[in-house]
Parts: C-alpha cells; structure tokens; sequence
C-alpha cells in the first residue's frame, strides 16, 4: 500500500476558527493557529509522495511538499526558538535558506510530513506558558509573543493561499 499524506485528526470546520470567537485572547490566537495547521493538512491529505512533491510551473519552485518543511522550520523558529526560547538546532538551513523548498523530494514526503506533525507538539510545548506579553528578540527588536502568534497566523495564511493553488493543479481538488 502507497504512503499518502494523512488527514488531519479533525477536519477544519466551516468556522473562522477552531478555538473561540470571544473572550480570552490567547485562546483566540492559538484556535486560528490549529486551525490554519488543520487546513494545511486538509489540502495535503490523500496525496502521494509524487504529489506533493509535485512543482508549481517555472519559474516558481513551490510544491506542498515544500510548503509543510517551510511551514515545519517557521514553527521552530517562532515558536520554539523564539517565543519558547528552545535550543535547537535549526531546521532546512535556518532563515534564510530556501532547502526547505528546494529539497522536497518525494522519496522524503513521509518523513517530512511527520516532522511537520511532531514539530506541531514540540511547538505547542514550548509555548505553554509562556505569556503573551512576554518579549522576544526579532532582528534586534523586541517582539511580544502576541505578535508572533498573528505572524504566525499570517504566515498560514499566505501559504495557504498557495497550498489551494497547487491542490488545485494536482488534481482539481477545491475549496479543503
């Protein structure tokens, strides 16, 4: 049996947000940040490893399989790094590097698919706690982790765009 990208433990709902529309904030934040997680998944789940290796038309390099590193290294980096304060090491080169969408290779599809899952949980980890006013460095700038969490919400939703696009192209799939 053919390994094809897992859907996610529950499908995005028709809603704005997983997470609740009023009250706490920090509750708000992290409900759109699974749901954009969830979405990314939607549109990858089902797919084989060819496929989500598959690349946009020159001259764009992007593929989903792309994106899920991509978006595997952001939640390091913001996340872990940055707002959890986590040494670890960095992931597809660090910022700056494009490896993360220039050495998405199907034969690492699996892999890399259940890094992005696992990277989530360290993610989530490493943010407990820690106070949405609490203070990061960005570029020699201080930065709430409030900011990170829209950044980070901002971030999916760009890429998402993009995801859609090339579900589209693969194999006609709309509106996940």
């Amino acid at each position: 049996m053919t390994w094809t990208s897992p859907f996610p433990a529950e499908p995005p709902t028709l809603l704005i947000t997983d997470g609740p529309l009023t009250g706490d904030e920090r509750a708000i934040l992290l409900g759109m940040l699974a749901r954009q997680r969830s979405c990314l998944l939607n549109v990858c789940a089902g797919l084989t490893p060819a496929q989500l290796a598959e690349r946009a038309p020159a001259p764009s390099t992007l593929s989903l399989l792309g994106l899920v590193r991509h978006l595997t290294k952001v939640e390091r980096i913001w996340l872990r790094q940055r707002a959890g304060g986590d040494t670890v090491a960095p992931l597809h080169g660090g910022v700056g590097d494009d490896s993360d969408f220039d050495d998405a290779y199907a034969a690492h599809a699996e892999r890399d698919v259940e890094a992005y899952l696992a990277e989530l949980t360290l993610a989530d980890a490493a943010l407990a706690g820690v106070p949405l006013d609490h203070e990061v460095d960005f570029r020699g700038r201080p930065m709430s982790v409030r900011a990170v969490l829209v950044h980070m919400n901002t971030e999916y939703a760009r890429h998402l765009g993009h995801a859609d696009m090339l579900r589209e192209r693969i194999d006609g799939v709309t509106g996940r």
